[in-house]
């Protein structure tokens, strides 16, 4: 303060040395609690993208254990279906011959072999049955049925099995559908994909 306005000034509107040192202290505290405040938030912040970085890297490690046959899988379903195509075209039929006999019955081994070994890999097959409701996440309509007797919507043929890997589709099952009386009726399922 100039010397004219410490003479003018009261004795309490004066400031005194500590008192300005006290009041710089405040300022320098205040300011230290600000910078505290800050640094505890940004640290906050860093262990919360730590601990979501751990989790996303821990389900990303789990995914891939879980899927990482995926593609072999795959590859595999090929083999299945020529199974199950093999034991087809006999089924039903009166075989005579032993020799052809026991070929089946070792497709038919094997074919169990194949689907038990899918199970203990988390691999099921989607068998849809006539009449069932068609369901885009496990079934591609190849086709609709006119006058099939089944209500819009429903699968009326299943071309080909579907396969699901715990709970990834690794393909869907390949079926024809009902289709409703008009093309603009409930139920419809537009095949021209």
């Amino acid at each position: 303060m100039t010397q004219e306005a410490n003479e003018n000034a009261t004795p309490e509107t004066v400031p005194t040395e500590g008192q300005e040192q006290r009041g710089q202290l405040d300022q320098r505290f205040a300011q230290l609690e600000a910078e505290l405040a800050e640094s505890k938030d940004r640290l906050l912040r860093a262990l919360a993208d730590t601990e979501n970085l751990r989790r996303r890297s821990e389900r990303e490690r789990d995914d891939a254990r879980r899927y990482a046959s995926q593609n072999f899988a795959k590859d595999l379903l090929d083999v299945a279906d020529n199974l199950r195509r093999a034991l087809a075209s006999v089924e039903g039929g009166g075989i005579e011959d032993e020799r052809v006999k026991a070929l089946v019955d070792g497709v038919a081994a094997t074919e169990r072999a194949l689907l038990a070994s899918f199970e203990r890999h988390g691999i099921r097959r989607i068998e849809p049955k006539p009449g069932e409701r068609f369901d885009h996440n496990l079934h591609q309509a190849m086709f609709e049925v006119e006058n099939s007797g089944q209500p819009a919507g429903s699968v009326v043929q299943v071309l080909q099995n579907g396969y699901q890997m715990h709970d990834r589709l690794l393909r869907p099952a390949l079926v024809g559908v009902a289709k409703a009386d008009g093309a603009d009726a409930p139920g419809h399922i537009d095949t021209r994909a």
